[in-house]
């Protein structure tokens, strides 16, 4: 059994949660998004995200706008709708009451 693979699978699997939680508070273009999931040690590469950021919005979870840059092309900036805010919402407890269950169960001795 190949642990990188199952570890993998099991970032994957949060990933779409981490990034609803990324912007729950304030619009973000996808450096920052990712600066974001680095920062916590969750390693992802931009072309995981960037279809992931679509797949998100064709759902009607996020919008988007474009925004001048002085240091380049324009950004797009994402933000969570009425429609996201509610999915996260949901999200949160669903992971509280995993966690929690995952966590009696791994920490039984």
């Amino acid at each position: 059994m190949n642990i990188e693979n199952t570890k993998a699978q099991m970032r994957k699997g949060v990933l779409e949660f981490c990034i609803l939680s990324v912007l729950k508070e304030k619009e973000a273009y996808t450096s920052e998004i990712l600066d974001t999931l680095k920062n916590a040690k969750l390693l992802v590469v931009e072309g995981t995200v960037y279809p992931l950021l679509t797949r998100l919005k064709n759902d009607g979870l996020l919008n988007y706008r474009w925004e001048e840059s002085t240091s380049g092309p324009p950004r797009k900036y994402y933000g969570l709708t009425e429609i996201g805010k509610q999915f996260l919402t949901e999200l949160n407890s669903t992971w509280g009451e995993l966690s929690s269950a995952v966590n009696t169960i791994t920490n039984q001795n």
